[in-house]
């Protein structure tokens, strides 16, 4: 995840250099000219930018102003009372200084789940594709862009979709689950198979879908959400 720290001093910026050296998926660039940052940053459009509110005459949450869509922005600042001004501008998290390992690491976490959330929600199943499956003694074809969530039921698996009509058919979930393509579905606990693009917040324990629907997360599926 490409990142850029602008900070106009160079201690605060070594501070968030070596904490990026501890994450395998973050490469930075440093600037402690606030002006020449920001335009880097419009110009290169990274990630995640860490912020320093107070810079000289220059204010980051001005300079936040011009962020270009798609960059995640983190502020660090010694002056807590900056952090309402931080979150009147999106930003995903709020670091006061001195800030530990633990604390850095909470906020990129916060940024790489946003980014997820993007990813799921932009590559939706395509209109027109569909499944059939067995009701009864009837095959039903199901459009994969009305499917809600899919939950097991004993010998059955049923399908919620977006009609509220949800369709029981006697198979299992595995079967259903090789039916559904990867890059689109998930499945997120032995129970639950979800559309990857109708996730809109999530955790390690659960997931909420657009709509509000909360669905389990089992732990041995807890790794595939991040």
């Amino acid at each position: 995840m490409k990142c850029v720290a602008i900070d106009d001093e160079p201690m605060a910026l070594e501070v968030i250099k070596n904490f990026c050296n501890r994450c395998d998926d973050l490469e930075l660039e440093t600037f402690t000219n606030p002006l020449v940052g920001i335009e880097h940053v419009k110009r290169t459009r990274p990630t995640l930018l860490f912020l320093d509110v107070k810079m000289g005459e220059v204010s980051g949450v001005n300079l936040a102003k011009e962020l270009p869509q798609g960059t995640f922005l983190v502020f660090t600042t010694a002056y807590a009372q900056f952090a309402v001004d931080g979150f009147d501008l999106n930003a995903v998290d709020f670091l006061h200084k001195p800030f530990s390992f633990s604390r850095f690491e909470k906020a990129v976490n916060k940024v790489r789940q946003a980014v997820k959330l993007i990813n799921y929600s932009a590559a939706p199943p395509l209109e027109g594709e569909e499944i059939t499956v067995k009701v009864e003694y009837k095959n039903v074809k199901i459009q994969l862009s009305a499917i809600l969530y899919v939950q097991a039921m004993d010998n059955y698996v049923k399908i919620f979709t977006v009609d509220n009509r949800p369709v029981l058919t006697q198979m299992s979930m595995k079967s259903l689950e090789a039916m559904l393509p990867e890059a689109h579905f998930l499945r997120v606990h032995k129970s639950y198979i979800v559309p990857r693009h109708r996730i809109s917040t999530y955790s390690r324990t659960q997931l909420t879908l657009t709509g509000g629907t909360t669905i389990p997360v089992g732990r041995a599926y807890a790794d595939k959400l991040g």
